[in-house]
This record gives structure tokens, sequence and C-alpha cells, in this order.
């Protein structure tokens, strides 16, 4: 069905909200235009990366190469408190790092749709005032996931093993993904705030002491006393301690109450950013002048 159809004003199709349907029939109406302009955006994205893989690849030269550079160059001098290799200790932290660079590319991707014309023309359009956050969000999700895979395998190559067993595993890649689906809406508001796609790779420079921050590379207790103190509460730390659990990598606890409660802060930080951020890029969308 085209806008065009969908248009009341046009063909008289009835729309949610107007007044001519009981209100569940509205309700459900909502939904299914909801998900199914959700889908059409997702498609639409899937199509760019379709296009041009190249993306991906370009996405996951910076953890690989920094695989290569801390696992190989680096890593005979580094130590994991508590013994272990220190390749065990590094993946599932480039694993986390990789999920959380991902939302710079969410908010360059969407700059670049809105210095185009292209927010504004969905805008235009007929469309649930959520599809473009959601079906962006969509999208990515399964970038991510093909991103996670292909660094999964790399890991692999070098030599890494999940020692957890399959069920652990799957739980450490789930909440890694859980990771990149809360920052997607943080990616999602920023590319809707900044002016122009060379302000959105500026952002850089705020992402990666982020990322450096953490328990990535080293464990917190090897840092001065504060900077340990915001490595350790920074989220993407309790998912880099929460995936090493359950991989059966080395873990290298620093004592702290959130240390200790690796698994549950790997769930609540990723809740948290999601209900903080998700609001906030749809009213955003909804927001942005015709």
């Amino acid at each position: 069905m085209t806008a065009r159809e969908r248009n009341p004003a046009t063909t008289g199709v009835r729309r949610p909200g107007d007044g001519s349907e009981r209100g569940s029939d509205r309700g459900h109406r909502r939904a299914y235009w909801a998900v199914s302009d959700c889908w059409n955006v997702t498609r639409r994205t899937l199509t760019h990366y379709q296009r041009r893989p190249v993306a991906i690849v370009w996405q996951l030269g910076f953890p690989i190469l920094s695989l290569l550079l801390y696992g190989y160059v680096f890593g005979s001098a580094m130590k994991v408190p508590g013994g272990g290799d220190y390749r065990e200790f590094l993946m599932p932290g480039m694993f986390a790092m990789t999920m959380a660079m991902g939302f710079m590319n969410t908010a360059v991707a969407v700059v670049t749709d809105a210095s185009k014309g292209v927010v504004d023309r969905f805008r235009s359009m007929p469309m649930a005032p959520s599809a473009f956050a959601s079906g962006r969000g969509v999208a990515d999700l399964a970038v991510a996931a093909a991103e996670l895979t292909i660094l999964a395998v790399t890991a692999l190559l070098i030599g890494w093993r999940a020692d957890g067993g399959a069920p652990g595993a799957l739980g450490a890649f789930g909440l890694l993904l859980l990771l990149r689906f809360s920052l997607i809406w943080v990616g999602v508001w920023l590319g809707m705030l900044v002016p122009t796609p060379e302000a959105a790779g500026g952002l850089y420079a705020v992402a990666f002491p982020l990322t450096m921050i953490s328990s990535t590379f080293v464990s917190p207790s090897l840092m001065p006393d504060w900077l340990g103190f915001v490595a350790a509460w920074n989220p993407i730390s309790s998912t880099a301690t929460a995936t090493r659990e359950l991989f059966g990598n080395p873990v290298a606890g620093g004592g702290t109450w959130v240390e200790e409660h690796a698994l549950l802060m790997a769930v609540v930080w990723p809740l948290v950013i999601t209900l903080v951020f998700l609001p906030l890029a749809v009213r955003r969308f909804q927001g942005l002048s015709r």
C-alpha cells in the first residue's frame, strides 16, 4: 500500500485517530503501521549495507587492528591480576569495545540522512513517529550481529576459546548485543543533534576515551584509585567483565560492588540507557522542523 493509499484525505481509508474506528481497532492499526513502517526503514538501511559491504569491513578495521596491536605487540608485557593468558582476557573486552563504538557509526549515518533531506522526507510521509528510530535500531542491531560474528571468527583463528560452554557463550553474546542495542539510541539522538557529518565524526574524541577508561584492556585495579573507580562504573566494563565470566576467560575483578555484580549491571546499564535515550530519540525526530 502506497503512502497516497494510506492517506485518508485522498482515499477515505480509515487511519488511527480519525474518529471512525473503535479504540481497540485504532490501537491495532497503530501497532500494525508502526511495525510495517519500522520494517521499511530497516530494509532501506540494510540495502545500503548490502550495496556497500566495505562499510562493515571499515567498521571492523579498528577493533581488529587493536586486537593485533595489544594482543601481540603489547601482550607479552601485560599481566592479568590473578593470572591467566592476556589474550584470553583481552578478547571479551574487544567484543565490548566494538559494540560500544558502534553508536558513532549510527550517529554519522543519521546525520548524513538528515543533511541529505532524507529525515525531512520521512517526516512528510504518513508514517509512525517511532519508525525512523526503531527501523534504524533494528538494522544497526543486525549489522552489529554480523560484525560480532566476524570478530568472533577472527578471535577463534588466533587461538581464543570460550571455555564456559555453549550456554555461557550464547549468554555473553546476548549481553554484547544488548549493550549495542542500548547505545543505538544514543547514536540516533546524537545524529539528530549535530549539524553535519563532519561534526559527528568529531564525537569520536569523546567515544574513544569512554572505551579506553574501562576494563577493556586492563583491570581497573591496576589504574590509579580515582581512575579505577571511574573505569569500574563504566557500563562497558560491566559488560566486558560479565562476558569474561560467561566465556570462562580470566576475570580480573577489583573487589568493588559493581565488579562483583557485573552480570546484573550488564543488564541494568543497557536498560537504563534505553529508557533514557529511546524516548529522547523519538521526541527529537518528532520535534525536527520540516
